[in-house]
């Protein structure tokens, strides 16, 4: 059985002497203004730190190394190809660095390849002198010489390359043929393509001549004197003139 200790009875507090009083409980802190402008001043530092560090994510957004990768404003993945006029082994950067150019990843074999290069030909034509080029980058198993003479019976001029093992489809993440990339001059991808399109029509002619800096009309001018004057500009004589 647990026993306790009898209470203190009153008479006997009452005979313990006095105890003095406590002052109350004082937390001194000071002059507070000086206080209160110490916080002022942590905050600022705080302000100043968190500011920083948004300054400089957003400069590390806008003026840093862009990724590479297959996607619109992505920098456009470097890759080795055969330059079929030459023979050698070529790099994208290596070749067509400072260019506007048109990436066109093509196979003899592809109906709609055959179908959009005339107008991937007329595009070329229209802005060559200004800068423009053209990478059709063949990714046929064969032999590189029937590339070539699918070249040849389309009359076309601008670059064709092949890679024999399709590398380049890899590095681009193509899903088929044709799939083409508008890649500006700091060699960035401006435009992604899928399938066959019509790269000599108008709206065409403007994002390129705009990517070059030069007028749409810059074109047609090209186009025309190559083709030579039209009816209206031909004299005509009587005969026995």
């Amino acid at each position: 059985m647990t026993t306790f200790d009898p209470p203190v009875r009153p008479a006997v507090l009452s005979a313990l002497p006095a105890l003095p009083a406590c002052p109350p409980t004082r937390l001194y802190f000071g002059d507070w203004s000086r206080t209160e402008g110490w916080m002022s001043k942590q905050w600022l530092y705080v302000v100043a730190i968190v500011a920083g560090l948004v300054l400089g994510g957003a400069a590390l957004v806008k003026y840093g190394p862009v990724p590479d990768g297959a996607q619109v404003g992505n920098r456009a993945p470097e890759f080795q190809a055969v330059d079929l006029a030459t023979g050698d082994t070529i790099t994208f950067r290596e070749k067509y660095d400072g260019h506007v150019t048109l990436i066109n990843i093509w196979a003899t074999w592809c109906l709609p390849c055959r179908a959009e290069m005339p107008d991937m030909e007329e595009l070329y034509q229209a802005f060559k002198d200004d800068g423009f080029r053209i990478a059709a980058v063949s990714v046929d198993e064969g032999r590189p010489s029937d590339v070539t003479a699918f070249a040849n019976e389309l009359s076309l001029n601008f670059d064709i390359l092949h890679d024999r093992r399709g590398a380049i489809q890899q590095a681009y993440l193509t899903t088929g043929v044709p799939e083409s990339f508008l890649v500006d001059r700091n060699g960035i991808i401006v435009r992604k393509q899928l399938g066959e399109h019509p790269w000599s029509s108008p709206a065409n002619r403007r994002i390129v001549a705009q990517l070059l800096g030069v007028s749409p009309e810059a074109g047609v001018e090209a186009e025309t004197a190559e083709a030579g004057p039209v009816a209206s500009e031909v004299e005509i004589k009587p005969p026995g003139a």
